[in-house]
């Protein structure tokens, strides 16, 4: 939001957005340095509300959790049409870009089902429910009211390895943390012996009994099975170890 904000202020649109870290432009290039500012942000997150619908600046925010490349232009000429336009583009889908902010925003949306879904939890020594996720896209945010409601009397921990980030509740409230470090075995998902409770392997074993109970081997589709659990998240199920 602060750099459609610079962007109008300088009468400068980018060819390119770039974070820390990547190559800058050629010498030819003129680069503008863009320092996030909460009032600039808010000015343009509130004129943005006066052009599209709550629905669709909601699509925007999640489009932006996809972490996908040139994911940042794509939202800038969102926004940049949706200022131009005399009436609400949101449901203009002959233009590319509203398309493919669609299609994306409901590619997030299925991965956050996904982790509300196939989240398992392991009880520590400490009495704390965690679960490792490695989610396509950066997903917690969309899951976090879902996660505080169900599961309201217990406190518990859903870690993002991959971007190194979770959500901890304490019975109370649910906030953001980071690990330093975390021993956790990335090839199975599983919490060492030492750090797990003393009757974790029993439930865990207990559930991988009924899995198995309840399945009807005759009825068995493995091409269906994986395309409705992908297999990147058979590490983290207790059920398919």
């Amino acid at each position: 939001m602060t750099l459609v904000f610079d962007a109008y202020a300088h009468k400068a649109f980018p060819d390119r957005i770039l974070g820390d870290g990547d190559l800058l432009p050629l010498f030819g290039d003129t680069a503008f340095r863009v320092v996030t500012d909460t009032s600039k942000a808010q000015r343009v997150w509130k004129g943005l509300h006066k052009k599209i619908s709550k629905q669709a600046c909601g699509m925007l925010s999640v489009v932006f959790l996809s972490e996908l490349p040139n994911n940042e232009l794509l939202l800038f000429r969102y926004i940049q049409k949706a200022f131009a336009a005399p009436q609400s583009i949101e449901v203009n889908f002959a233009d590319p870009d509203v398309l493919q902010c669609s299609k994306i925003y409901r590619k997030v949306g299925r991965e956050a089902e996904r982790m509300r879904m196939f989240v398992r939890f392991q009880k520590t020594a400490d009495g704390i429910f965690f679960a490792p996720i490695e989610p396509k896209y950066n997903v917690l945010s969309l899951v976090s009211d879902f996660f505080t409601d169900r599961f309201g009397d217990q406190k518990w921990v859903i870690y993002d390895i991959k971007r190194n980030y979770g959500l901890y509740y304490d019975l109370h409230k649910t906030e953001e943390i980071v690990f330093d470090q975390l021993e956790l075995d990335l090839q199975t998902g599983k919490l060492s012996d030492a750090q797990a409770a003393a009757d974790e392997q029993l439930f865990q074993s207990l559930w991988k009994s009924y899995f198995g109970s309840i399945t009807i081997k005759e009825r068995l589709n493995p091409k269906l099975h994986r395309q409705l659990l992908p297999k990147r998240f058979w590490k983290f199920l207790p059920e398919k170890q």
